[in-house]
């Protein structure tokens, strides 16, 4: 099954935090007021996820390499296994991205922003939640390119908080569009 068209994951790097504040506009629209536009706040919203995401990076980064190197990690393979992933990651994080929008991306159906449909084409046709996922394996990837056992488990932290966060998110997002699903048809 693909996922909807907007990704729980389009905010890697925004945390639970800024979901909970995207579920606060929703059920209140007070940022669409405040910037009288859904589409205003949405990219303001969307604009703080991707600093925080930058800040998330910098400090995984830093904590990565301010740690030992693993010894049994630092060889070429181990190197090219983490360019796969890498690779393989921001293949994911940008198709993920321009099959979105950056609304589809940062929030927008919180918003009241809704995709017509699910999207269905690349990455989506090949696994849900394709952000997450690729954003995990960015982690990963820089991990074991650098040799870092640190970095390994920061990784696998990010993975874990994206777990719960399509726990938290995936039903909400597919009540948004059931409901838009049902509006439509009851108008036709």
């Amino acid at each position: 099954m693909s996922a909807p068209a907007r990704v729980s994951d389009k905010a890697p790097g925004g945390g639970h935090r800024l979901s909970l504040v995207a579920r606060w506009e929703h059920r209140t629209r007070k940022l669409s007021r405040a910037f009288r536009s859904p589409h205003l706040a949405c990219y303001f919203l969307g604009g703080a996820i991707l600093l925080l995401n930058v800040l998330r990076s910098h400090c995984f980064t830093q904590a990565m390499l301010s740690q030992p190197q693993m010894e049994s990690l630092d060889n070429p393979t181990a190197y090219r296994l983490g360019l796969a992933f890498l690779g393989v990651g921001v293949v994911l994080v940008l198709s993920s991205f321009f099959a979105l929008g950056f609304t589809g991306t940062f929030l927008g159906d919180y918003f009241g922003i809704l995709k017509e449909a699910r999207v269905t084409s690349f990455p989506f046709n090949v696994l849900d939640n394709p952000m997450y996922w690729g954003s995990t394996a960015n982690y990963l990837g820089w991990a074991l390119m650098h040799a870092s056992p640190s970095g390994l488990l920061l990784a696998a932290v990010v993975g874990l908080i994206y777990m719960v966060a399509i726990l938290y998110e995936e039903p909400f997002t597919t009540e948004i569009y059931q409901r838009k699903a049902s509006e439509s048809h009851r108008r036709s």
